[in-house]
């Protein structure tokens, strides 16, 4: 079980599958987590999941905490301009940060060190606190300012993990897709999961 803290923050890239998966298993892994997501990511979330993603940040810790079974109080949501959350401020920042799915224009200002709402504000907390950020872009073909963008990013101390699955697990479903990709972020938060068998592991045996 874990006792990390990690916010999660869902943008208007296509991929909301991930990112809802992720939380399902950040919540299961016992992780406290602080929930941000753009208003496009709710558009996304019913046109790719038939998933109406409340407006407001309190109804959608109610919703997720509901749907997913978590502890009272282990999720918090906030909005995009809510200042005074803790993720804000380098004083308390998160253990780590995921931005899952990411758009393209979320990485751009956060290369950029803009912080014009709460999703970069806490990205760029996360990188000057030297604290983990995973950016999960979902994209292709990328363009060369966006690998430009990455590259900056990187070499800044964030992981860019791209949505891209792969297939030695021998996948049956969309489901063991995503599962591959939100394993791997589970991986570098550090956070205990049984999505797959690791490379090298039976998994009839569990060995």
């Amino acid at each position: 079980m874990s006792s990390r803290t990690i916010a999660l923050a869902f943008t208007g890239a296509s991929g909301m599958p991930y990112g809802v998966r992720l939380l399902e298993c950040l919540l299961k892994g016992d992780a406290r987590v602080y929930l941000l997501y753009s208003q496009v990511a709710q558009i996304v979330a019913r046109q790719e999941m038939g998933l109406a993603l409340p407006a407001r940040a309190k109804e959608a810790a109610k919703f997720f905490t509901e749907r997913f079974a978590a502890r009272s109080g282990q999720l918090q949501a906030f909005g995009r301009d809510e200042w005074f959350a803790p993720v804000a401020s380098g004083s308390n920042p998160p253990d780590a940060m995921v931005v899952c799915p990411c758009t393209m224009g979320t990485l751009a200002a956060i290369a950029g060190g803009l912080a014009d709402n709460l999703i970069e504000r806490a990205a760029d907390v996360t990188l000057k606190e030297a604290r983990k950020l995973v950016l999960v872009p979902r994209e292709t073909p990328f363009s060369a300012i966006h690998l430009e963008n990455m590259l900056k990013l990187a070499r800044a101390g964030a992981v860019i993990l791209p949505a891209n699955p792969g297939f030695y697990h021998h996948p049956k479903t969309p489901q063991d897709l995503v599962d591959f990709v939100v394993a791997r972020v589970l991986d570098h938060l550090g956070i205990e999961h049984e999505l797959m068998p690791r490379w090298g592991e039976s998994a009839e045996s569990g060995e």
